[in-house]
């Protein structure tokens, strides 16, 4: 902008400093005006007294008449411009919206004005109190006006850039936003809080994804896995690590869900805004609400075919697979009637998975079988495998290749042991040094070659196949000595397990050893274990015997 000077009303020696050079000419316009009535008061006075005043009195001096004649051409120049208000102001305004060069094109005539305000200061100084009253009030007038069209094309030029960056500030601001990107990346979670506070302009700009996805990454279930990849990529990065905080302080607020009246041995999944949950011999789908922290009564749909208590079930390919207390499996379609069931085992199925149009399932009559998912071949069995022992778990590894089981570790000296899913054939077994009834209720893979293990022997542990088979590389131990029933992880940094005792819930970061936090559900009368639990990036659902609690992080 150019220059932007005060628009104040001028005192005694005329305008100041910083006017624009349209305000100077306003003002001595209005000098020469009031000096040209002066000195026609003065000729008519002087007329009246009989005669003509002497060569000093009639006649100006050479320096004087030509400034009388220039003040003379300004007043024209202002009269055949417009004097009102309004148009001085617009005229101001104008000139207060100038370029840098037109501020120096009025640098020199600042500076030859002044000698003349200097040299005619005195005439100034001695003008009547009521022009000098007048011309403060005229001034007045005409700065208020100013300031408000300033105002006004401030706002209207604001309403139209509104991501626009300020020309005025630090160089630093003025910098190409990728480099400023690249220099931001650099600050921590509470500089780039800080710097959000400057203006509005930064605190558009410090909500850029890409500024908090280093920071997110090394927070607690911020929707980032341990490679980068973003699984909640409409969600604002900014707003999950906020709500990260709240895991890594353990704040939230606990509330119910459901309620049954008969204990149950339930077990969920989550997909999208919908939660399956088993009760008894059925399944159920309710659908939360915006929430999140609260479900519709109504469920959505229900599922049914089981003779007996569904002991575990699966989502997979738009169906549900579940393993029933009377030896069967049933493939239920979710969003149409289809229901099949079959005759999988001699006792209780515990565990199935499915992926790839593959299912597997563990049994406690000590087999674990294979079979496809295709709606021709429902029910014809691919492998049966022995395991001399009860299974109690059971996953299907990423590239489809294999599947790990975790039996009762009363048969066999090891409870984890995975198998070739095409031959059906052992490839190796984890661990050697478990206790005898170390069994695994829990196992899950994070990615081909690592995966996560947690039951009887009150460990989480964690196994990478690349580094070794007969050690895990990482546990953590229940500090409680209780069974460990269920296991979450987010991915990354996260890790959620459920114990026997209480419906006690605990956050470990998987960085450090110790657990972070521990969340009782239940009290001693109604001691119930976790049977399962699942979590988003903003609530952890625990299911226990007689209800289904919330843990929202969002709104603590």
């Amino acid at each position: 902008m150019g220059s932007q000077g005060g628009l104040g009303p001028p005192g005694k020696d005329g305008p100041g400093e910083g006017d624009s050079a349209e305000a100077r000419k306003l003002q001595e316009g209005r000098v020469a005006r009031g000096k040209r009535r002066k000195g026609k008061g003065k000729g008519k006075a002087g007329a009246g007294q009989g005669g003509r005043g002497s060569g000093a009195e009639g006649k100006p001096e050479p320096r004087k008449a030509k400034e009388a004649a220039g003040l003379g051409a300004e007043a024209r120049e202002e009269e055949e411009g417009g004097g009102t208000v309004e148009e001085g102001a617009r005229r101001i305004a104008r000139g207060n919206e100038g370029g840098a060069e037109a501020g120096k094109e009025t640098k020199g005539r600042d500076c030859r004005k002044e000698e003349w305000r200097v040299r005619t200061g005195r005439r100034e100084n001695t003008r009547p109190g009521r022009a000098q009253g007048r011309g403060r009030q005229a001034w007045g007038r005409i700065a208020a006006a100013g300031a408000a069209m300033a105002a006004e094309a401030e706002e209207e030029a604001a309403a139209a850039e509104p991501a626009g960056r300020r020309a005025a500030g630090p160089a630093l601001w003025r910098l190409p936003e990728e480099l400023l990107l690249l220099i931001c990346s650099y600050l921590d979670m509470r500089a780039l809080g800080r710097l959000a506070q400057v203006c509005r302009w930064l605190r558009r700009f410090t909500s850029c994804d890409l500024l908090w996805r280093r920071i997110a990454r090394a927070s607690l279930n911020s929707g980032f896995t341990r490679l980068g990849t973003d699984l909640m990529a409409n969600v604002s990065v900014k707003e999950r690590v906020k709500v990260s905080q709240n895991w890594r302080l353990g704040r939230c607020r606990e509330g119910i869900l459901l309620k049954w009246r008969c204990s149950q041995m339930p077990w969920m999944q989550l997909e999208g805004d919908s939660l399956y949950i088993s009760q008894a011999n059925f399944i159920l789908a309710y659908q939360f609400r915006p929430d999140g922290a609260s479900l519709n009564r109504r469920p959505l749909g229900v599922f049914a075919g089981h003779d007996e208590d569904v002991c575990h079930f699966v989502l997979a390919n738009s169906h549900i697979v579940s393993a029933g207390g009377d030896g069967k499996i049933g493939v239920h379609k979710i969003h149409s009637t289809f229901t099949v069931k079959y005759s999988a085992h001699e006792q209780e199925v515990n565990c199935v998975d499915c992926k790839g149009g593959i299912i597997v399932s563990g049994s406690r009559d000590r087999t674990a079988k294979v079979w496809p998912l295709a709606s021709g071949r429902l029910g014809q069995c691919l492998h049966t495998i022995h395991t001399e022992d009860r299974v109690w778990s059971i996953a299907i590894s990423p590239l489809l290749s294999s599947f790990v089981t975790g039996t009762a570790c009363c048969g066999h000296f090891s409870p984890l042991r995975i198998w070739d899913l095409n031959s059906g054939q052992l490839m190796t077994h984890l661990g050697s040094d478990f206790p005898p009834g170390a069994g695994v209720l829990d196992v899950m893979y994070e990615s081909p070659s690592t995966l996560l293990s947690c039951g009887y022997d009150t460990y989480v542990r964690y196994w990478d196949l690349r580094a070794s088979v007969r050690k895990c590389v990482m546990e953590w131990e229940e500090p409680h000595d209780s069974t460990l029933y269920c296991l979450q992880t987010d991915g990354n940094h996260l890790l959620a397990t459920g114990s026997s005792y209480y419906g006690v819930v605990r956050l470990w970061d998987r960085r450090q050893r110790a657990c972070l936090h521990a969340f009782p559900l239940t009290s001693t009368p109604l001691s119930s274990p976790v049977y399962c639990l699942r979590f988003t990036t903003k609530h952890l659902y625990a299911a226990l015997s007689y209800n289904l609690h919330v843990l929202d992080f969002q709104n603590p």
